[in-house]
């Protein structure tokens, strides 16, 4: 082939290849939203990847509980030497009569077992089994609900930091600007060094509460990426500079919410799962006070036959097919004292319900009046924000005028910062406590 037809050829797959390395870098650098983080750690997070490995093995331990229905059955065979084969007709002091026998000898048959009654103790095992696997898909429903909130928690603080970095920059780009603007006064013999010294140590208190954030954002998204089992140092983007809305689920009254955390609650399913399972042991433990009925059959070939009279050293075939009735009657008294500690541990099992309600009503309760707090803050942050902007813009007029102390000026900046700071913790806050109301609702 001649070089000037591989030159396009080259070309073409260099543009692809450009152009499916350009949309990875697009999808790696898409901002990432709650939801989405969500759903990454749903799929990828270390804790639910193992609940769903307890869910697995819960789920093999009911088929193992099935397989205990199926009827026993053995192939049995053995080798054996065998010694002299005496009679002592006469007493053990007498002289033996020795009955010929091979010196050697074999056996080979099946045993068969099956259950055909015991109290219902097969059967009630495996309703046990599904209820314990039940109980863990409340575990792992409790589990993701936890790391939901630990990934919104996160997720906000990352958030509220990435703010707070644009909020300081901003305020170090502006104080450089007014700091040069001091010193060309100083120069003119307008103000005082002292107004140079002080919005200098300004500026040097903004840079290191910068360096501050930014650490304290490289540690957030670390956690996030944690959380959602990504590698340490993954690139993480969030839409921080959009507010997000949250829109709640139910109706904002706290009455709702308990009855919802009473129907959906895994922690509240729990304890009443425990209930369930105390009660089907107190059963479990009086089956052994019934009898136990099998079918059984065996049936082997032996040689030689040394078993019953006349002996014979030919092969011998032998079974027997039969219904077995097995009662315990050591269980009538020694079952007493088993049904007692299972009924009291059934009576716990209860009290921990309704000590599990009145634990779900109070958190309930203080997570609503914490969203209605948080709310509140937003309101009163919003205004605080309108005043100090107003109070900046009129002392700042005021000392270029020299009208006013540069004291009085930083101490606005100051009070504006820290306005826009309360209303993005105020807000996060808002955001946090909704969703702590939804996960101990369990409709997160």
């Amino acid at each position: 082939m001649k070089p000037y037809k591989i030159i396009p050829i080259l070309g073409l797959i260099l543009l692809l290849f450009s152009q499916s390395l350009n949309a990875q870098d697009t999808e790696n650098a898409r901002k990432l939203g709650l939801e989405d983080l969500w759903k990454i750690a749903e799929t990828h997070n270390r804790q639910l990847k193992l609940s769903d490995l307890n869910l697995q093995q819960s789920q093999l331990e009911i088929l193992e509980a099935k397989d205990r229905l199926l009827p026993e059955l053995s192939i049995v065979g053995d080798v054996k030497l065998k010694s002299k084969f005496l009679i002592y007709d006469n007493g053990l002091f007498s002289a033996p009569q020795d009955v010929p026998v091979k010196n050697y000898g074999y056996g080979v048959g099946y045993n068969l077992n099956y259950n055909l009654f015991n109290g219902g103790k097969d059967r009630r095992n495996i309703k046990i089994r599904q209820e314990e696997r039940t109980h863990k898909q409340y575990e792992a429903d409790l589990q993701k609900n936890s790391v939901k909130y630990n990934v919104a928690v996160a997720y906000f603080d990352l958030y509220k930091f990435l703010n707070f970095h644009d909020f300081i920059a901003a305020e170090v780009a502006a104080e450089k600007k007014q700091l040069s603007l001091i010193e060309s006064l100083h120069k003119n013999g307008i103000v005082l060094k002292s107004d140079v010294l002080r919005t200098s140590v300004k500026l040097s208190q903004l840079e290191l509460s910068l360096s501050d954030i930014e650490k304290k954002i490289a540690v957030t998204t670390q956690c996030l990426n944690i959380l959602m089992g990504r590698g340490y140092d993954e690139k993480l983007e969030i839409p921080y500079q959009s507010s997000f809305e949250m829109n709640p689920i139910t109706d904002s009254h706290y009455e709702d919410y308990v009855d919802i955390a009473l129907n959906q609650s895994p922690e509240y399913k729990m304890v009443n799962s425990d209930i369930r399972l105390s009660e089907m042991n107190i059963k479990q433990i009086k089956a052994t006070l019934l009898p136990k009925v099998s079918l059984y059959s065996n049936y082997n070939y032996t040689y030689p036959q040394i078993s019953f009279y006349p002996y014979s050293n030919d092969l011998w075939g032998f079974g027997q097919t039969g219904i077995m009735v097995q009662f315990s009657v050591d269980n009538l008294y020694k079952s007493k004292h088993t049904i007692a500690r299972a009924q009291v541990t059934n009576s716990q099992a209860k009290e921990k319900a309704n000590i599990k309600k009145d634990e779900i009503s109070i958190q309930v309760k203080e997570a609503y009046l914490q969203e209605q707090q948080a709310s509140e803050s937003v309101e009163t942050a919003e205004k605080n924000i309108a005043k100090t902007t107003e109070t900046v813009r009129v002392i700042r007029n005021s000392y270029l005028n020299q009208e006013s102390l540069l004291t009085d000026l930083l101490e606005a900046e100051n009070a504006l910062l820290e306005a826009k700071f309360n209303l993005t913790t105020a807000q996060t806050n808002l955001k946090i406590s909704h969703i702590r109301l939804l996960a101990i609702a369990g409709i997160i």
